[in-house]
């Protein structure tokens, strides 16, 4: 067996290993899976990579394995099985980085799943093959269009319970890292590509800037109002959390004198 079909069996034997896992053992589940305070707050990185290895359900499990085995020949009679391999893993952390930026007020937040990984091995495939076909008929192209609107639109309206960002955080990544690989794909294929990728990037670049734009209504989104409601408590109790942090740096640095009669004042309502 070469080298190509190693490597994808081993990501298959791997995740199929420790999703079982997972689904046996909660204690086991809860210490590598997604968790927003987790990450932020104790530090614990790893479940940025982890997450991407477990599941909800075999359901879940089968049909990510499905979609990947499905994809992984022609990236890697492209570019190789180490493309192959970074490819899905910049993907898996590439959707959780997505993810970590659009709930990082949402403390509670989780999410387990290989879909950010296979995004990335079927956005690499359509930078370098625009013109293949999915779902039988659909040019790959194409499908990248729809799928990153629809992708924006989810994740806009917050529709369910779907981790479209780490779908479309997963997809782009795969889709540069592709074009990194091969730096001609660009050049042949400029026109699908930046009709995918720059929608996606300049939505990516609005939430990083303006993260309340997540939380305003417009004609064409409905509101979870329950959901917004949380989300903007988290969000301004971040703000304060962070205005006081520096406050006391302030204060440990220069002294309690250092601060003007407003940073004083502003101290005693935030300590309250």
């Amino acid at each position: 067996m070469n080298t190509s079909g190693l490597i994808s069996i081993a990501i298959l034997l791997v995740t199929f290993l420790v999703s079982s896992k997972g689904f046996k053992d909660t204690a086991f589940y809860s210490r590598y899976n997604f968790v927003v305070d987790n990450i932020l707050l104790y530090k614990d990185y790893k479940r940025i990579l982890t997450s991407g290895f477990l599941h909800v359900n075999w359901m879940h499990l089968i049909f990510n394995m499905i979609t990947l085995y499905f994809f992984s020949g022609a990236i890697q009679s492209i570019l190789g099985a180490l493309a192959f391999l970074v490819i899905y893993l910049v993907g898996i952390v590439g959707g959780n980085l997505l993810s970590l930026l659009i709930h990082k007020n949402a403390g509670d937040y989780s999410a387990v799943g290989s879909s950010g990984g296979v995004n990335a091995i079927i956005f690499a495939t359509i930078a370098l093959v625009p013109g293949m076909t999915i779902l039988f008929f659909i040019p790959a192209w194409l499908f990248g269009i729809i799928y990153v609107g629809y992708s924006i639109y989810a994740i806009r309206s917050h529709s369910d319970n779907v981790g479209h960002d780490a779908h479309l955080g997963g997809g782009i990544a795969g889709m540069l890292v592709a074009i990194l690989f091969q730096p001609s794909a660009f050049a042949d294929n400029y026109l699908p590509i930046l009709l995918i990728a720059v929608p996606a990037i300049v939505f990516i670049y609005i939430i990083a800037t303006r993260p309340g734009f997540l939380l305003v209504d417009s004609f064409f989104y409905k509101k979870n109002h329950q959901y917004s409601a949380d989300h903007q408590y988290n969000y301004e109790r971040k703000q304060k959390q962070d205005e006081l942090d520096e406050l006391l740096d302030k204060i440990n640095r220069r002294g309690i004198k250092s601060l003007s009669a407003k940073e004083k004042q502003r101290l005693k309502e935030l300590s309250k």
